[in-house]
């Protein structure tokens, strides 16, 4: 025999007891034949097979050698038969031509000198993914023939009516003609293409009929549908002539063709006159595609000539002619005119239906409401003329409801129903493997309905429901097993071990398979169940216990028997201590931002492992991917859950689901977070005047935490950011959503949001509202800091601050000037439209030098005059000083420093006001050198210059200044500034220190007129102590409680010179230096 395995597609081979071939063999292969050289080979590798053909489509297989592939590469093949052996087979291919290569099933074989088929083996993958198609079953029917028209006249001498099926084990075709088996092996006429039935060279009275495919395996035998096998055919018209047709003008005329003996589908046209172009219909002429006819509705004196009906048949694409029929016109008289006119007699519009040629109706789509009597009525002066006709619907057969395979166990009752829709109705027929079914005993029909009682091994088969009517028939196909064996559990075992706590319940199933059914009884160990109200046996054989106890523990035993047998399966059922949560999860209410932990502790059995898991919202927690947010914390009976930072998403239902191999426990609690309020939504202004917007609002989230107030915010373009405003009511509470916001200025762009609070904080605001101007109003701010003075004699300048736009109040802006000499009282108006002015003058020669007005500034806008400020006292402009100061001196301090003086002035109107002098320098006689120039208030008379050049010669005068300019210069005076200050620092400092005093000594500063300054101040005080001295040496008293810092510089005329480095004198020196010692100091020269 042939063993294969792990093949990659399904493999039949021929098998026979005298072809020995190795039954180690691995691998098997489909067969391939090239028909162009009639030569056969395995497809794969160094398999061969050497085929002789004996003639096309029977094929002589002749083993030469079948070679097992090589283990490793590179080792030769061996082979597995004698070469010298040779076995011949004749085959036939199931599967029909594909180019010039068959692949071939070998489906059908025979030995040469056998009289029986050789058996079949079939062999497919051995993976898992092949298990579903290795089930066996009876054949089912993927494709069953269809009708066949075949013409006579055909290229191709052969028809194929198809037939496919499925099931396993193999399957054997067959068909019938006419209700007659066909002997496919005695003829070749006929031959399988796979189930399919091919004819060849098809002979009209031989092979016209019904066919039907009959597939067998050893399920059963199933039927295909009918299909009927036609042959298309046209003949010639009889050589007879037709006679004329004679006909007045005006009248209607109707040229038969009367067509030839055929069969299928024909198309008419007609010839007139034998123009190679038919004619043509209109109005007047209409060819029926049912008879051939040619209609003529009225016929004219151009009508006249010779007509010939020409036939063609579509399936054989073949045309002939008939005789010539003559259409002559009589001379006694004309027809009058007619119109036809389509109607229905029902009185419903033909609206949606197509009518063409004035002649034919046509219905689209043809639906049951269209069935009915219909009427063709022809009218004209003279009358009318009527033609009757009624349309049928009919349906083919539907099925309804199907049969289906079904599987019963010996002595039940088997009950199919089929039900199908068609007009007519459709009446039932019920097979079995391809026999009729009649009512018997145990077996009954009543239309569709097939009842078999008492079912036993011979009732299983194949069964075919057939319904069918005038038009058609449809076939439901389903495969009946009964089903007789001993008790078996291999397919639903008893569960070994069950593991219960105390106080549970537990169901132990059993569910042998048996054919009948088996009768079922319990055991406790060794001894029968007891039944009771806690322990019983449900319907379905279960054993069921109630309120477990520890005494329940033990092996239990299902005993299942029938006539064919006796079976026992058992469990063990152990029972554990009860898991309880004793520490579950409790409701909270936190807020956004804490930590929370949820607890879940439980009690439980030493030996069982629990597994904790939570679950928010009914969604399983992964602890993994949330790490931010959810921590698990706890041992071995502890699963608490941390949440930490918590967020208005995480509100919800936590679940604590405790796991164990007996059971499934949980708790649940209710978190509740509180937040700050969400923004209100759809903030409107309702109504806005020139100082006052009414506002409403929607309330947003409230965070499970009730709003308490709202706050109004507004934002203009002249505001920085967003700024609360006053409102009516001022608290706005929680439940309100309506404000009025009060203190606005006129004629500007507000645009508002509105900010919710609760307990836990002020929210996020709203989106702002649309951007609105307030109404324009009269300005109701008058200018400040109103002053003036100055400007040149006969000036009134008047001075404010400009008011900025946002209180400008409307278009049309600007200032009001009003004044008047005191004592007046008449007022001076004026008018500056610049609204970013804030000076005025005003020129008047009368106006006396720095003389008094009252002033008061005010605001207007094109709603009206505003508000006016205070009154103030302004002064008109004066005269430049008269007079030049006098008693002019000047006195050299340094070598950069020299001090000015000068007697005051006393002024009056007429010699001009004094605000205060100007005190000019410079190096040498001519001014256009200046150097300088210092301004003094007017109680000055002396100013001390600073950052002069040594011994260099100064100029200076003063003069008065006052707002019209400056007066007279007073007569220049001129000094010489002193010489340098010494540049040397005083160098080679020696210090000595006794129990009371200091003594410094020092080098000489060689230069002019000099003299030496010693500075000394304790260390961290900033009280500094100077002796000037003309010698080079010093004695300092000085307490011992500090440390000292003393520094030695010049001192001249010049000023001071450069100091020397600090030196610095403990407080313990006079401890550790011997009285009256010098210390020098190396110190550099600066």
């Amino acid at each position: 025999g042939i063993i294969t395995r792990d093949v990659a597609y399904e493999k039949q081979f021929c098998y026979h007891t005298a072809l020995s071939i190795d039954a180690t063999l691995h691998f098997g292969f489909l067969l391939a034949v090239d028909k162009k050289k009639f030569k056969w080979r395995f497809s794969k590798d160094s398999w061969a097979l050497a085929l002789k053909t004996v003639e096309e489509n029977r094929w002589t297989i002749q083993v030469v050698s079948f070679y097992k592939r090589p283990s490793q590469q590179g080792q030769p093949a061996s082979s597995s038969v004698n070469q010298k052996v040779f076995k011949t087979f004749k085959c036939i291919p199931m599967s029909s031509d594909d180019g010039t290569k068959t692949l071939l099933h070998i489906r059908s074989c025979h030995h040469t000198n056998a009289t029986s088929p050789l058996a079949i083996i079939t062999h497919t993958k051995s993976s898992k993914d092949n298990a579903a198609e290795q089930i066996h079953h009876g054949p089912v029917f993927i494709q069953e023939p269809s009708d066949v028209i075949y013409s006579e006249n055909s290229e191709k001498a052969e028809v194929l009516l198809n037939c496919i099926a499925k099931g396993s084990p193999l399957l054997h075709y067959g068909w019938k003609q006419n209700g007659t088996d066909i002997d496919l092996s005695m003829s070749y006429h006929y031959r399988l293409v796979g189930g399919s039935l091919a004819i060849n060279n098809p002979h009209k009275k031989q092979d016209i009929g019904t066919y039907q495919c009959l597939v067998t395996n050893s399920f059963g035998t199933i039927l295909s549908r009918k299909a009927k096998l036609q042959f298309a055919y046209l003949e010639n018209f009889e050589a007879k002539a037709r006679s004329a047709v004679s006909v007045r003008e005006g009248q209607g005329v109707v040229l038969f063709c009367a067509p030839p003996p055929h069969y299928g589908d024909l198309s008419f046209a007609w010839i007139f006159n034998n123009n190679p172009l038919y004619v043509e219909e209109d109005d007047r002429r209409f060819v029926s595609q049912e008879t051939g006819n040619l209609y003529i509705a009225k016929v004219e004196a151009s009508d006249v000539g010779i007509y010939t009906c020409d036939v063609s048949n579509r399936e054989i694409k073949q045309s002939v002619q008939g005789p010539p029929t003559p259409l002559v016109l009589r001379s006694d008289g004309v027809m009058g005119e007619y119109e036809p006119k389509i109607e229905r007699s029902d009185d419903i519009p033909l609206a949606r239906k197509i009518s063409t040629s004035k002649g034919i109706l046509e219905v689209p789509d043809f639906q049951q409401e269209d069935e009915g009597f219909y009427e063709c009525i022809a009218r004209n002066v003279q009358g009318s003329n009527i033609a009757r006709g009624q349309l049928f619907t009919y349906a083919v057969p539907e099925w309804n409801k199907n049969i289906e395979n079904t599987q019963l166990s010996l002595y039940e009752t088997l009950v199919w129903e089929c039900e199908a829709i068609g007009k007519p109705k459709p009446s039932y027929s019920w097979f079995k493997n391809g026999k009729p079914l009649t009512s018997e005993e145990r077996i009954q029909i009543e239309n569709g309905t097939l009842t078999i009682s008492m079912l036993n091994i011979s009732d299983s088969g194949l069964y075919q429901c057939i319904a069918e009517n005038k038009y058609d028939s449809i076939y439901s196909n389903a495969e009946l097993r009964v089903m007789a064996s001993a008790p078996d559990f291999s397919k639903y075992p008893m569960k070994k071990t069950s593991v219960v706590h105390v106080g549970g319940e537990v169901t132990i199933g059993c569910k042998p398979s048996a054919s009948p059914k088996a009768v079922i009884n319990w055991k406790k160990g060794t001894e029968p169940l007891q039944q009771g109200k806690r322990i019983f046996v449900l319907e379905d054989n279960s054993l069921k216990i109630y309120n477990i106890t520890k005494s329940d523990a033990g092996v239990y035993s299902c005993i299942a028997m029938n006539q064919f047998g006796v079976v026992r399966n058992s469990g063990n059922l152990i029972v554990k201590e009860k898991t309880v949560i004793i520490n579950p999860p409790c409701d909270i209410d936190v807020i956004v931002g804490e930590s929370v932990v949820l607890p879940c502790q439980v009690s439980k059995d030493p030996s069982i492992e629990v597994v904790f898991s939570w679950s928010f919202n009914g969604d399983l927690i992964d602890f993994k991917r949330r790490m931010t947010h959810f921590e698990r914390a706890g041992g071995d009976s502890v699963g608490d859950l941390m949440i930490r930072n918590i967020q208005l998403n995480h509100a919800g239902k936590y679940t604590c689901t405790v796991q164990t191999l007996m059971d499934t426990l949980s708790a649940s609690a209710e978190v509740i977070v509180r937040g700050i309020p969400g923004p209100p939504k759809e903030v409107t202004i309702e109504y806005i005047s020139s100082t006052t917007a009414v506002l409403n609002w929607k309330s947003g989230a409230e965070n499970n935490s009730p709003v308490h107030t709202y706050t109004v915010q507004t934002r203009t373009p002249f505001s920085v950011g967003w700024q609360a405003v006053l409102t009516v009511p001022e608290v706005i509470n929680g439940k309100t959503h309506t404000a009025t916001v009060v203190d606005l200025n006129p004629w500007v762009e507000y645009e508002f949001r509105v900010v919710a609070a609760n307990s836990v904080g002020i929210g996020e605001p709203s989106a702002p509202s649309e951007l609105l101007r307030t109404k324009a109003s009269i300005p109701t701010v008058a200018p400040t800091n109103v002053s003036g003075g100055g400007g040149s004699r006969s000036e009134l300048v008047i001075m404010w601050e400009s008011i900025p736009e946002e209180l400008q109040n409307g278009e049309g802006f600007g200032y009001l000037i009003m004044f008047r000499p005191l004592g007046s009282f008449s007022w001076t108006k004026a008018v500056v439209t610049s609204v970013e002015a804030s000076k005025y003058i005003y020129r008047n020669e009368s106006i006396p030098s720095l003389f008094p007005f009252e002033v008061k500034v005010g605001v207007f806008n094109h709603e009206g005059i505003g508000t006016l400020s205070p009154v103030f006292l302004v002064y008109s402009g004066e005269d430049e000083p008269q007079i030049a100061p006098t008693g002019m001196s000047v006195q050299s301090f340094s070598s950069s420093e020299m001090e000015v003086s000068w007697n005051p002035l006393v002024w009056t109107r007429h010699t001009g006001r004094i605000l205060g002098y100007e005190v000019l320098y410079w190096m040498d006689d001519s001014k256009d050198s200046t150097t300088g120039k210092i301004r003094v208030n007017s109680n000055v008379t002396a100013k001390n210059i600073t950052s002069l050049k040594a011994n260099t010669m100064y100029f200076a005068t003063v003069r008065a200044y006052n707002t019209a300019g400056t007066g007279p210069s007073s007569v220049p005076v001129n000094v010489t500034t002193k010489k340098s200050p010494p540049s040397q620092r005083p160098a080679n400092i020696v210090w000595r220190l006794t129990s009371s005093k200091i003594c410094l000594n020092w080098d000489h500063v060689k230069t002019m007129e000099n003299e030496s300054d010693i500075l000394y101040r304790q260390n961290r005080q900033s009280t500094t102590h100077i002796l000037k001295t003309n010698i080079t040496s010093a004695e300092l008293l000085v307490p011992l409680e500090d440390d000292y810092l003393i520094e030695i510089k010049t001192v001249s005329d010049g000023g001071d010179g450069s100091s020397s480095e600090e030196i610095r004198i403990p407080n313990h020196s006079s401890e550790s230096s011997p009285p009256c010692s010098f210390i020098p100091l190396s110190l550099p020269p600066k």
